[in-house]
């Protein structure tokens, strides 16, 4: 299932005040409280907030969903973002794209370009790109993580820091609002931390619900990255960070604008 506009606003909300009761909720978006409940189990079984007696908090678990939920997830968003940052990589550009089901969105999205050289430790994007012959498509040695195909590890830094590319496309676990750019896995960030050094221009893909989790292990910072594409940017606190940092910032959905009130699911 995928996120509605009141989920999203949910999760707005429990991130915002770090915990929202179900009568509270009920009462904003005026719907009954067995609806709110029902909202609040469906986020907590996606692992985007954790379920409390009578309410919620954000999720603050040490281990990431599975590839499948995640790939559902605001997938129309990761879509449009996908598109536009195709829009931005020029022909026959090296590009590295990092693990994340928002990265393998960019890959089908580029498969109308040309003379690309693509070097990435995702599987999933080797694949989606090794079939057109006007790519050169180079695959990260390394450790195969079972759970999404991403490719880890010591290995895997090793043989990508002998890249310097024109643009590097990341993905994330989450965003923290004073910037912090954080996942789940530190053999992953090790690898990502290799990329953002070995990339003259870097592109972070992430979708508004990144700011609705949080994750373990820090990646860098916000400050790192040259331009941020996502759908919307959901807090005021983090907009002013991307703002104080210079990082050129393009919300594909800016204007999207949650209902005071919806009809009951």
């Amino acid at each position: 299932m995928l996120l509605t506009e009141r989920h999203e606003e949910i999760l707005t909300i429990v991130r915002n005040e770090r915990k929202a009761t179900v009568k509270k909720l009920a009462s904003h978006f005026s719907v009954t409280e067995q609806t709110i409940r029902k909202n609040l189990n469906e986020l907590c079984e996606k692992r985007l907030i954790q379920r409390t007696h009578g309410g919620a908090i954000p999720y603050s678990g040490t281990t990431n969903m599975e590839h499948e939920v995640r790939r559902l997830i605001s997938a129309d968003e990761k879509s449009k973002i996908a598109q536009r940052i195709a829009s931005l990589i020029p022909e026959k550009s090296s590009i590295l794209l990092t693990i994340g089901t928002t990265t393998e969105a960019v890959a089908t999205a580029l498969e109308g370009h040309n003379d690309l050289l693509i070097i990435t430790n995702n599987i999933n994007v080797a694949n989606i790109l090794r079939v057109h012959p006007k790519f050169e498509v180079i695959i990260a040695s390394g450790v195969v993580r079972s759970s999404d195909g991403g490719i880890v590890g010591e290995s895997a830094s090793n043989s990508l820091n002998q890249f310097k590319v024109d643009y590097a496309i990341i993905s994330v676990s989450a965003i923290d609002e004073d910037g912090s750019l954080l996942d789940f896995d530190f053999r992953e960030v090790q690898v990502l931390q290799k990329i953002i050094l070995n990339a003259h221009h870097v592109i972070l893909a992430a979708d508004s619900t990144k700011l609705t989790r949080t994750a373990p292990v820090r990646i860098g910072h916000i400050s790192q990255i040259d331009t941020f594409v996502t759908d919307r940017i959901i807090s005021h606190k983090f907009k002013k960070n991307i703002e104080d940092a210079n990082v050129e910032t393009i919300e594909i959905c800016p204007e999207k604008n949650v209902p005071e009130s919806e009809t009951e699911a």
